[in-house]
């Protein structure tokens, strides 16, 4: 089992960026020092809550300030981006970090995202896949061409090479039922967020259509499932319950409204307005019992550990601060008991 870090650099309230960024940078600190496997950064534009919208420049400088630890993803948007510049900076990255890069990356969930980088969301699928096909391309081969609907290049020779032979891991980030059996067919181990569609219950039939498309594309194995998930540590079972409530219920509230904000756009899949409906209908138990894992250590490892049999899981990836308004101190006692109390048992 893998277990990393979810970061978000947040900004609570009264937070300049100057804290935001210094906060974020002493939390990777602190987790290098506890012996965090590795840390994914999210990438979030025009936010209020958070400062990571250039997570490859924040990920080289977490490179440059630490030895051991991993540097992931959690995602990189191709389609916001050029991808001969994605291939340039995420190998230079991994040379900077000696081989500690993962490229965790997705198509993005919201179409505002896209609207502002002149990306049409109904296009985001279609210029992920010739992305990442560049990328590769810009990574393993001398001398390259592309013709794309989305991109066109030629006689391109794409320099540094990766430091990882033959590149580094590449995770892709599912967000919807329809990108399982996608991702399977591609190849790609999955980073799968849940919060907007699925309950943790939910998860192990796409799970499977993953695996199915996987074997049927003619891949050996059979494909790598990653989870991220919020935990929340504490020594009581009350205060795990109580501590995190406010922050949790904040971030139910604000996905609740983008997800119905969004929900008549061209390019979204599934019912956005009926899943909006259901996550601003739902409790603070209910997100409790289908969504996050908040408890004392002895509860959490009872909990991934079923999780991790149930969905056959290769990776977890967990965050500390659901709703970027926890205090910095009960951020770090739980990533504390996580790293002494509950990781140890479930390796």
């Amino acid at each position: 089992m893998e277990f990393g870090l979810f970061l978000e650099f947040p900004t609570p309230d009264g937070y300049t960026d100057q804290e935001a960024f210094a906060q974020g940078f002493t939390m990777v600190d602190e987790a290098e020092s506890m012996g965090v496997d590795s840390v994914w950064l999210a990438e979030y534009h025009f936010s209020p809550f958070s400062v990571l919208s250039a997570p490859l420049t924040v990920a080289t400088a977490v490179a440059s300030r630490t030895k051991r630890i991993r540097l992931g993803f959690g995602v990189l948007l191709l389609p916001l981006n050029n991808p001969i510049r994605i291939a340039e900076e995420t190998a230079t990255l991994d040379h900077i970090s000696q081989g500690r890069l993962e490229l965790g990356i997705g198509r993005g969930t919201f179409p505002d995202h896209h609207d502002a980088f002149n990306s049409p969301f109904a296009e985001s699928r279609g210029r992920f896949e010739e992305y990442l096909e560049i990328i590769l391309k810009a990574w393993t081969t001398e001398e390259f061409s592309f013709e794309g609907e989305h991109y066109q290049c030629h006689n391109l020779k794409v320099r540094p090479k990766p430091f990882q032979n033959p590149h580094p891991p590449i995770r892709v980030g599912i967000t919807s039922a329809e990108t399982f059996p996608i991702i399977g067919r591609m190849g790609y181990p999955i980073f799968i967020n849940p919060s907007r569609v699925f309950s943790l219950a939910e998860l192990a039939p796409n799970i499977q259509n993953y695996r199915k498309a996987w074997k049927q594309a003619g891949h050996p194995g059979e494909g790598n499932v990653g989870l991220r998930v919020p935990v929340y540590a504490a020594e009581k079972a009350g205060d795990a319950y109580n501590e995190p409530m406010e922050s949790t219920m904040a971030s139910v509230f604000n996905l609740g409204q983008r997800v119905a904000g969004s929900a008549s756009r061209e390019g979204t899949s599934g019912n956005w307005e009926a899943q909006a409906e259901h996550i601003q209908g739902m409790t603070y138990d209910d997100w409790l019992r289908d969504k996050v894992v908040y408890g004392t250590p002895e509860a959490i490892v009872d909990r991934l550990g079923q999780l991790i049999e149930d969905l056959q899981l290769d990776q977890i990836i967990y965050e500390i601060n659901f709703g970027r308004r926890i205090p910095y101190e009960l951020q770090m006692t739980n990533l504390r008991l996580m790293n002494d109390r509950v990781i140890p048992h479930l390796r």
